[in-house]
């Protein structure tokens, strides 16, 4: 049974996230919200994609990747100055956050939370390939949020 949640005051799951979290925008993450996480967590991770870019975009695009999170954070607060975490490279070539930019028609985004059983002794500016590959047989529980963004 899943006790993580992942939860964000400015969007339900599933419900339209604001466009000022929009690349094109401010391109601020959203606040988020963190609860249930498992005791023997040692740290947590955040990816946040778009797998409904494949068509447009030839494959699921990576908007924030971003690591070894303090278990006990309990709110990612708008704007996150993610210091204490390392961020990983996006598909805009860039680390840290990149915001909602669909090409084509409303996509929806997958804020996914991960707690793992270690820290990840992985260079920032790593990919979200490099990332999964790192977390494999680490995971002990993960939540989901799904927000969708239209151009």
């Amino acid at each position: 049974m899943t006790s993580l949640q992942l939860t964000s005051p400015r969007f339900e799951d599933g419900d339209p996230i604001p466009h000022e979290y929009g690349y094109t925008e401010r391109n601020a993450n959203p606040p988020l919200e963190i609860s249930g996480v498992p005791n023997d967590a040692e740290s947590l991770a955040l990816v946040v994609d778009d797998p409904d870019a494949v068509e447009p975009a030839g494959k699921v695009w990576d908007h924030w990747i971003v690591w070894n999170i303090e278990p006990d954070t309990e709110t990612i607060p708008e704007g996150w100055d993610a210091a204490e975490a390392i961020e990983g490279r996006n598909d805009y070539d860039d680390r840290g956050y990149g915001g909602p930019n669909p090409p084509d028609q409303e996509h929806t985004y997958q804020f996914q939370l991960y707690a793992l059983d270690e820290r990840l002794d992985l260079d920032a500016g790593s990919t979200k390939n490099d990332f999964q590959s790192h977390i494999h047989g680490h995971v002990i529980d993960d939540a989901q949020l799904n927000g969708t963004y239209a151009p």
